[in-house]
């Protein structure tokens, strides 16, 4: 990360309902002077952690006019959270009520929401199932329409199988896999983006996930239908709601968002440019449209 990815933030373990450990960073805790504004929890892709957060935690956390409490969770089976011996468990609805327990355990009872891909799909879960927790909703390239086109991608490139000897075939990677539609990443944010999602385990650059979760795309049957949540978009109806899109992402079209902002009229939309699935949000106006938003709450 551009900055230091080992401070600015208080680490948390909560328990899951199963007894599952699951690992938070918390920046400004009890110590924000800003306590009456309702905390941010950012919620992360399918194979992705809380270090995606990092920046834009700090940049929300430290603002020196209005800084919020920040939680940025690791799911289970992502980052510092421990796997589950239960592979089954890799669901939106246990994850979902992961999220109920962190806050529960933090003790937030409502609270804005960063869900980035596979985060915002548990988002719309709570939306319907536990609407009173959410104060307000940002939807990072995520939608209730998910197309095959941008699926298969993430099938296939989680999926490739090679693995990096080192920091700079990580990089390289990541530039083979997702360069054409990451056209205004620099060299540093390439390896800022490897830093986020690979580890060192046992002296090798790693990715930061179970690959049981991985694996679960590999039976994506494509040729059938997928379904849609439409009817859990729309209990977004009365919560503030934001939608960034990459503005070259395959999973989320310019013609979902349109149909979203027609079903939810209060709707803001941003377009994170020259970017693709999932935008990192600590880039360009990206943190200055999510405060903007955040201060309309």
């Amino acid at each position: 990360m551009k900055s230091d990815d080992e401070s600015g933030f208080i680490v948390r373990t909560i328990s899951a309902p199963d007894g599952l450990k699951l690992y938070a960073r918390d920046y400004g805790g009890s110590d924000s002077p800003t306590t009456s504004l309702p905390p941010i929890v950012c919620l992360p892709g399918l194979t992705r952690n809380s270090r995606d957060f990092h920046d834009l935690a700090l940049f929300l956390s430290r603002d020196p006019v209005v800084s919020h409490r920040v939680i940025t969770l690791d799911s289970r089976g992502r980052g510092l959270s421990a796997w589950d011996d239960d592979k089954s468990h890799y669901n939106l609805a246990v994850e979902a009520q992961d999220v109920l327990a962190t806050c529960a355990a933090l003790d937030i009872p409502k609270a804005c929401f960063i869900g980035t891909s596979r985060g915002g799909l548990v988002l719309h879960l709570l939306a319907a199932n536990q609407p009173d927790i959410l104060k307000a909703v940002i939807l990072n390239d995520i939608g209730p329409v998910l197309e095959k086109e941008g699926l298969a991608d993430i099938r296939d490139y989680l999926n490739r199988g090679r693995k990096p000897a080192d920091w700079n075939e990580a990089v390289d990677i990541l530039r083979e896999n997702r360069g054409r539609g990451f056209t205004v990443l620099t060299d540093d944010d390439w390896r800022d983006m490897a830093r986020a999602i690979y580890t060192v385990t046992d002296g090798k650059v790693v990715a930061d996930f179970d690959p049981a979760i991985a694996a679960q795309l590999r039976s994506l049957d494509l040729e059938a239908p997928i379904p849609d949540l439409w009817p859990q978009f729309e209990a977004f109806q009365n919560i503030p709601l934001m939608v960034i899109r990459g503005e070259n992402s395959k999973l989320l079209t310019t013609a979902t968002v349109e149909e979203m902002a027609k079903r939810h009229l209060g709707m803001t939309a941003k377009i994170a440019v020259g970017q693709g699935h999932a935008p990192v949000l600590h880039l360009g106006d990206i943190p200055a449209a999510i405060q903007h938003f955040l201060a309309t709450i």
